[in-house]
């Protein structure tokens, strides 16, 4: 691939927060006309790592990047004369960045208590009644579940379940959608990552597994190498409300109780939550970036989803 020089607008040092500083890289990423593939074959050309999911989790994203990921993609895009002051500005920023981030994590300068993927922290008071809503709707009986008889865990269904679903890391691909798979992306109505459908290919390097509560029921628990373990958590009230946000302590997330939805041998499952109803994709939409969203319980495709071992 020939050498080239990229100059603009993208100023680095102009950025007040993280959100300004991936537009500028993103706005860099577009004036070299490259794909993601090309910038990490570019990269490997000078000898460096660019690996093209970690890039494009960033530039989807809300976090910063680490300072050697930023200085190849700077490289790559053939700005390397101004990669001090990328990396400079992102330091800036690191320094006095307190809202963003993960968990407890000092080297992502967070506070304690704070959510998963850059999502800020919520007030005490809201912790609390989230965490009173969640209690009420584990112990309450599921009136929109479309009376499963599986309900609680018990039973033959349960039983079939827990033997049938695969072990280890899997794949959860929404059964209308060819080629999609259930992991991270954003919202129109969300500033934070929340679970949407997305090409399989893409979803490396994350990985998803099912954490077993006991009978058939599951935390589903994401890891990226950079950003650690997450847990989907079923969001109630807001305009975020039936959409499924990771977050980091998965003790406070949401049991999923996954009960077969087809023939022995199918793979095929829906995803319910207690008290609320089925994992859904929206509106049955088969496209890049739906989200998946909990609504009442019906036999509809919408709700299935196949759940395969991870390749």
């Amino acid at each position: 691939m020939c050498d080239m020089e990229i100059r603009g607008d993208a100023d680095p040092q102009q950025a007040r927060d993280t959100a300004e500083f991936i537009t500028a890289m993103r706005e860099l990423k577009e004036r070299t006309g490259l794909t993601y593939r090309q910038l990490q074959e570019r990269a490997a050309e000078h000898g460096e790592v660019l690996p093209r999911s970690t890039l494009a989790d960033v530039l989807r994203g809300r976090t910063l990047p680490r300072p050697e990921l930023l200085a190849a993609f700077v490289r790559a895009c053939g700005d390397g004369e101004r990669a001090a002051q990328w990396l400079a500005a992102r330091d800036d920023l690191a320094r006095g960045e307190v809202t963003e981030g993960r968990g407890a994590d000092p080297r992502r300068g967070v506070r304690p208590g704070a959510r998963v993927f850059g999502v800020p922290v919520l007030p005490a008071s809201v912790v609390l009644v989230a965490l009173l809503a969640a209690a009420v709707w584990i112990l309450v009986p599921s009136r929109d579940d479309g009376g499963s008889k599986d309900a609680g865990g018990g039973g033959l269904a349960a039983a079939d379940a827990r033997a049938q679903l695969p072990k280890g890391r899997v794949q959860i691909r929404p059964a209308l959608a060819n080629g999609l798979c259930l992991t991270d992306g954003y919202s129109s109505r969300h500033k934070s990552l929340v679970a949407v459908q997305r090409p399989c290919d893409e979803v490396a390097p994350q990985e998803t597994t099912l954490v077993p509560l006991g009978g058939n029921t599951f935390r589903i628990r994401w890891y990226h190498p950079d950003h650690g373990p997450g847990c989907l958590k079923a969001l109630a009230g807001g305009p975020g409300s039936g959409l499924l946000e990771p977050w980091d302590d998965c003790g406070k997330t949401t049991p999923f109780r996954i009960a077969p939805a087809g023939p022995d041998g199918s793979r095929r499952y829906s995803l319910r939550v207690d008290g609320r109803g089925c994992v859904t994709i929206s509106d049955a939409n088969t496209s890049e970036g739906a989200e998946a969203v909990v609504e009442p319980c019906r036999p509809k495709d919408s709700q299935v989803f196949v759940i395969r071992p991870a390749p």
